[in-house]
């Protein structure tokens, strides 16, 4: 019965889009949540000096001095910001796309490498090669083939004149290990690491969200009661959702999700498969973006899909950051 009671909302399956090259470049730029975001609302945390630092930083690479510009010390490749979850860091990666004069664009890394996984290499470079900046957030090193893709395509874009900024995604209980994203960073993007200049921004999550707190896990019925207030409303069985985004290229989830107020996903349940975790871990990515409601019902917590294994496994980080997201999305209303 209750079943029927989902039926009654629209689902995710139901939801093909296809989406044209232009429209992916297009796509290219920041989501909902920050595209008000400036240098001048960013707040600092007073308790954090790294905080202040990495504003200014972060407007010199906007604009340049002119001593760098015609000195002996040139402008740098890039700017990487480096810190832990909730410190502001996309918010400065987006002020320093709004204050940029040129063509630019913006995206996760796993856009850009799915991006060049759906166009290919040669495809991908002509169209990036189109932008005097590129704002990469949440640059990932737990993937050697991806990690070399994104090296091989900073150092093609780089000799054509491109500029990049972009954040880490240390979790915050690696910030005491002698900053493992910027030194893996800079090693691992082969001699290009050495022309970003690696900026620090030290602070707690702006949450306050403790990360060992479980999700709220609704029964059926609450899971029903809250669709029913809620705006462009999408029902999805969790099984269901997971074979759906197994169809579709990573490159649509965004179009996937464009005309969805908020998502109930029912019968959760911890997952074996770390392919379709991984898809799961990029489809929250997107909901994350568009800062979409989300609520669950089944066996799990959401926060829980991902099982110890994987989360002490390679893709660590990715798995701690969709966590993070998750917890985030199912207290929005």
């Amino acid at each position: 019965m209750l079943e029927q009671g989902f039926e009654a909302f629209s689902s995710l399956t139901t939801i093909n889009p296809e989406i044209s090259t232009q429209e992916l470049m297009r796509q290219l730029t920041p989501p909902p949540e920050f595209v008000k975001a400036r240098f001048e609302n960013y707040l600092p945390d007073p308790n954090f000096p790294s905080q202040i630092q990495a504003v200014e930083k972060a407007k010199e690479f906007v604009t340049p001095k002119r001593a760098k510009l015609f000195g002996k010390s040139p402008v740098s490749l890039g700017l990487y910001l480096d810190g832990g979850f909730g410190v502001g860091k996309t918010h400065l990666l987006a002020a320093i796309w709004h204050g940029f004069d040129g063509q630019k664009a913006f995206g996760s890394f796993l856009e850009f490498t799915s991006l060049v996984g759906h166009l290919g290499f040669a495809a991908s470079v002509q169209e990036l090669s189109k932008y005097q900046l590129i704002c990469i957030d949440e640059f990932e090193l737990d993937d050697p083939g991806d990690t070399m893709i994104m090296s091989r395509l900073l150092k093609e874009l780089s000799a054509k004149g491109t500029r990049f900024a972009a954040t880490s995604n240390t979790p915050p209980n690696a910030l005491g290990e002698g900053r493992f994203a910027a030194a893996d960073f800079k090693r691992e993007i082969q001699g290009l690491g050495e022309r970003f200049e690696i900026v620090s921004v030290d602070g707690e999550d702006f949450r306050h969200r403790d990360p060992s707190q479980d999700s709220r896990n609704l029964s059926s019925r609450e899971l029903l009661d809250w669709l029913s207030y809620q705006e462009d409303a999408h029902a999805d069985k969790f099984s269901q959702l997971l074979l759906h985004l197994g169809t579709l290229h990573q490159t649509k989830y965004r179009a996937l999700l464009k005309n969805v107020g908020s998502i109930a996903i029912h019968d959760v349940f911890q997952l074996e498969d770390q392919t379709a975790a991984l898809r799961f871990v990029s489809f929250i990515d997107r909901l994350y973006e568009q800062q979409i409601p989300l609520r669950t019902s089944g066996d799990i917590p959401a926060t829980k899909i991902y099982s110890q294994t994987m989360i002490q496994g390679g893709y660590r980080k990715k798995y701690l950051r969709s966590i993070s997201r998750i917890g985030a999305l199912t207290e929005l209303y």
